[in-house]
């Protein structure tokens, strides 16, 4: 990194403090939004999108509800031209939706661009030329004067064309590059344009302040948006647009900050697709607004519908960790995150609550067509018991004390590391039902009966390593009087058996669920977990369970000392 020094800051503050925005504590109403998707964001495309592809999408735009919709270059391409003509001669743009064309301050553009709107009901045109330092200096070699004059000389046949041909259209002026221009010249030029324009409240016009490289931070381009807003004449008249880039990672914050600072409108793309590292990206937009409880104006209620239409028309991939979209923005792996989702989603079924607080989960994801099960908690070596125990519920119906949790995590971390893999949730449900329920080696319960009424006494047969045995035992009750069997015909010793029982919620057949713990003289505790139609049944191999577990670990203990 020793090149720093050949590095410095290329944009221009303010000459007077803006800085009203800092005193906004949130956005609390949406901006107009226009989709340049179609424009921006295709020519940024490996392979840009066919006239088929392009009609898809622009279904896709209006479904979403963009009311602004700027559909490409007209002048700069037969393909341009034939969509735009293909969308206003079969009638497919709504009649609540304005299409927007770009275009050069160059005269033969210009006309070419008002003849492919013949026919459009409304449009936007959407005149442009660079006005930064770098670009007069390298690129034009002009004077401010002559940058300036190209401006107005655009704003001037803008006019002229859109008398001659029948349409309804608003006119768009963007100073582009206007964050690598000096602050006070980029307002001379938008004023110039503006006094050719003459807009009143009947026919505004959109004066658009691009970020077109970003090269501030984001408190700067709300200052330099401020201050074209309270110093721009007509502002009444006139609607104040962004259309931020992400060349610093901040293309959101550009945006957030610039309608706190006075902008009415923002052009991007669906999930920042653009030139270089993007424009900036509408659905984290909008839906940063959501969370905030102020309506976006947009349907984004079914996003998985959308980045499919997306992802095979641009044949572009969302990230896995892309705000919203990302298929695993939702997705807990860590103990610690598992355990607070599943309580809160706990909670949030006990507690009648008007406002969304779940924590590590700043939005619903049912709220934008997203799922719990399988994608808000996911396991694997760094997952915990709360996880692993709330996807046996939601998608098993099984209600596991906390700490058999505790004791079935760290077998499911186990696999998840020796196997380096994530573990889906039948997985999950595989190795509890293998190590837990129903457990019946090595020794197996093949009946029992009862005597007696306040003192519980017990027959059972067992088959212990093949051989068939008949046992018999008394207790307080008669899960005591079976477990007093066992200790006494296997010789073993363990204490404080513990139980809790419930009904199976989920699965077409009625089942009784129990679990037991039992503590071996080494203070090692073993679950077991019985499932059957009968109660008693489910406890007694929940018991079986239990002790058939401790007797492998005894098993294997005495192996290793022969």
């Amino acid at each position: 990194m020793k090149n720093v020094t050949k590095y410095t800051r290329n944009y221009f503050m303010p000459p007077a403090t803006s800085l009203k925005w800092t005193q906004k504590e949130y956005i609390t109403e949406a901006p107009t939004w226009c989709s340049v998707d179609l424009r921006d964001g295709n020519q940024a495309l490996i392979i840009p999108m066919n006239l088929q592809e392009k009609l898809e999408y622009f279904q896709v735009l209006v479904e979403v509800g963009f009311k602004e919709i700027e559909v490409g270059f007209p002048a700069a391409s037969d393909t341009e031209y034939t969509f735009l003509r293909t969308l206003i001669e079969q009638d497919l743009i709504p009649d609540d939706v304005t299409i927007q064309v770009l275009t050069q301050s160059r005269e033969h553009i210009i006309e070419k661009t008002f003849e492919s709107l013949r026919g459009a009901k409304n449009a936007v045109v959407h005149l442009y030329n660079s006005t930064s330092l770098a670009q007069r200096e390298q690129v034009f070699r002009r004077s401010k004067e002559e940058i300036k004059d190209i401006a107005v000389s655009g704003a001037k046949m803008l006019q002229k064309y859109a008398a001659e041909v029948e349409g309804n259209f608003k006119f768009q002026y963007s100073p582009e590059s206007f964050t690598g221009t000096e602050i006070e010249f980029a307002l001379d030029v938008c004023n110039s344009v503006l006094d050719v324009w003459q807009p009143t409240a009947d026919n505004k016009v959109i004066i658009n302040l691009p970020a077109t490289v970003s090269m501030s931070m984001p408190h700067v381009y709300a200052s330099q948006i401020e201050f074209m807003s309270e110093n721009m004449k007509y502002r009444e008249n006139v609607i104040l647009s962004l259309h931020p880039h992400n060349d610093r990672g901040t293309g959101v914050a550009d945006a957030e900050l610039g309608i706190l600072a006075g902008a009415d409108r923002v052009e991007g793309t669906l999930f920042g697709n653009g030139e270089r590292t993007g424009n900036v990206d509408i659905v984290t937009l909008a839906l940063n607004m959501y969370t905030h409880g102020v309506d976006p104006k947009l349907n984004l209620d079914n996003l998985p519908a959308i980045q499919e239409v997306y992802e095979r028309v641009t044949r572009m991939t969302i990230p896995d960790r892309q705000p919203y979209a990302g298929k695993l923005v939702f997705t807990a792996f860590s103990g610690s995150h598992q355990d607070a989702i599943a309580k809160g989603m706990k909670w949030r079924e006990q507690e009648e609550r008007k406002h969304w607080t779940v924590p590590y989960l700043p939005v619903d994801p049912e709220d934008i067509g997203r799922e719990y099960e399988g994608e808000v908690i996911r396991i694997n070596s760094q997952s915990g018991k709360g996880g692993i125990g709330y996807l046996l519920e939601q998608a098993y119906g099984f209600e596991l004390p906390p700490k058999m949790r505790e004791t079935l995590g760290y077998k499911v971390k186990d696999v998840s590391d020796r196997s380096q893999k994530e573990l889906m949730t039948n997985e999950i449900h595989d190795i509890f039902m293998k190590e837990f329920v129903n457990v019946d080696t090595p020794a197996a319960l093949l009946d029992y009966t009862f005597e007696g009424k306040d003192t519980a006494t017990t027959t059972i047969q067992v088959k212990v390593n093949g051989e068939t045995n008949k046992w018999h035992g008394a207790g307080n009750g008669r899960l005591d009087a079976i477990s007093n069997a066992l200790q006494t015909e296997l010789g073993i010793s363990y204490k404080d058996l513990t139980y809790k029982e419930h009904a199976q919620s989920i699965g077409s057949q009625a089942n009784a669920v129990s679990y037991v713990s039992i503590t071996s003289d080494n203070g090692t505790v073993y679950w077991g977990c019985g499932i059957d139609p009968d109660i008693m049944n489910s406890s007694v191999k929940a018991l079986f369970s239990a002790v058939n577990n401790l007797l492998k670990v005894e098993q294997e203990r005495f192996a290793a000392t022969k």
